[in-house]
């Protein structure tokens, strides 16, 4: 073969490579571009007009519906409604889901039933859930409150849903049990992984249940830690099906998190322009803790290749 050949022949499979590349990746990006960039680019137009839906010309206000949204005192209600979300939701299911993936990580017989028991919440539709739930915590006929009677604590019966200062945990409980089948049955595959002679080692050395936890498990699992982590605090600022379906923002807006009052804005007082100022907010609030954490999980994770 001569020198011409050889020197073509890498070119040529370079020239295919990148074709190849291009043709793949076009797909992917007109994903992206129907799915992303243009619902962002018509929000960025609903948030600068009045449009209430029907006007085929809505009004310019331009910066008017965000200067609204930062005087507006129901906005911060929302807003620490989800912070308390984002706090209790993220840390109660990770907790309770590290401490029950634990102890099943020890089990050798019937590991398969527990880990469906406990994902099966996690695979029912939010709707149904609040549904069902909502049964669950009604004043009158609902189950909690018949046990509480029946185990003779009749003066803990409440209706639940239906005072203000309640309602907001009685929902975060329901989300808390079917987020924390998921969380476990991550961690029990994460565990699997785990170092067991480390563990030994440790336990031998007289290092107690907590401390190897902390300093022989939690460290080999942890860029899995932070995934959890990552998908559990972004969904406490994009929470709304569970809170629409029980309550609907109420009693009187105590439940309301931004996006039931971003729907509500939108979608029942006809302020579309608002309304989506308000989804806007959302997105810009969550992203950069998603960009935060999914940087931390890659480095944790090179950290650990390294290791």
């Amino acid at each position: 073969m001569s020198n011409a050949s050889r020197n073509t022949a890498p070119t040529v499979t370079r020239r295919a490579q990148t074709r190849l590349g291009i043709a793949l990746i076009i797909p992917a990006m007109i994903m992206v571009g129907f799915f992303f960039l243009f619902p962002l680019v018509q929000a960025l137009y609903f948030s600068v007009v009045d449009y209430d839906g029907l006007n085929p010309n809505p009004k310019f206000v331009g910066l008017g519906n965000f200067q609204e949204m930062l005087a507006d005192p129901e906005v911060w209600h929302a807003l620490s409604n989800n912070v308390i979300w984002i706090i209790v939701g993220t840390i109660s299911p990770i907790v309770i889901g590290l401490l029950i993936a634990m102890l099943l990580w020890t089990v050798r017989r019937g590991g398969v039933f527990y880990r469906i028991l406990f994902f099966l919440p996690h695979i029912l539709p939010g709707v149904a859930i609040g549904i069902v739930w909502g049964w669950i915590y009604d004043p009158v006929s609902g189950w909690l409150n018949q046990a509480l009677g029946a185990i003779g604590l009749k003066d803990l019966e409440k209706g639940w849903l239906g005072e203000p200062s309640l309602a907001i945990y009685a929902i975060l409980a329901t989300a808390i049990w079917a987020t924390t089948g998921f969380v476990i049955v991550i961690f029990l595959s994460a565990l699997r992984n785990v170092d067991i002679e480390l563990v030994d080692a440790a336990r031998i050395d007289g290092a107690n249940a907590p401390q190897r936890l902390w300093y022989i498990i939690l460290p080999q699992i942890m860029p899995v830690f932070m995934m959890v982590l990552t998908l559990t605090l972004v969904g406490g600022f994009s929470v709304f099906d569970i809170i629409f379906v029980m309550t609907g923002g109420g009693p009187a807006n105590a439940t309301n998190v931004l996006g039931t009052y971003a729907y509500q804005n939108a979608f029942s007082l006809n302020r579309i322009g608002y309304g989506t100022t308000l989804a806007l907010m959302i997105t810009v609030l969550s992203i950069p803790f998603a960009i935060f954490l999914n940087r931390l999980q890659r480095r944790l994770s090179l950290q650990g290749m390294g290791a």
